[in-house]
């Protein structure tokens, strides 16, 4: 069985694809042989995942954000504890960007690092 945080980045998936939880669950059993991702293994987890990186939400452009950086800053910003509103002010600021999707992957490199830079100042 796979662990919590990777169930919690299943669903941010299935969430961000707009799945009904009929084709969510179709597309498990077809691809994992499995209608419920508490029961994936690793190897499974990793077959869905690459799966849903392959579906056309998921590509950029060449020089674009990856879905890894993507879902990595999605995690470090709401470890923030910020608001959407907050982050998108942070964005606009800093990158001059409304949305993390229009980040180049140098971009989204610095974003990553400056977010941790943060999260280590709150937690000290």
């Amino acid at each position: 069985m796979i662990d919590h945080k990777k169930l919690a980045v299943i669903h941010i998936v299935k969430k961000e694809l707009n799945l009904t939880d009929n084709e969510y669950r179709n597309k498990l059993e077809r691809i994992c042989g499995v209608r419920s991702a508490k029961n994936l293994d690793d190897e499974g987890f990793r077959k869905l995942m690459l799966y849903f990186t392959r579906s056309g939400y998921y590509r950029s452009a060449k020089d674009g954000i990856t879905f890894r950086q993507k879902m990595y800053i999605k995690n470090l910003t709401g470890r923030t504890g910020w608001s959407e509103a907050h982050f998108t002010n942070f964005l606009k600021k800093y990158y001059k960007k409304g949305k993390i999707d229009s980040l180049s992957k140098k971009e989204a490199s610095k974003l990553i690092e400056s977010l941790k830079n943060i999260l280590k100042t709150i937690n000290e």
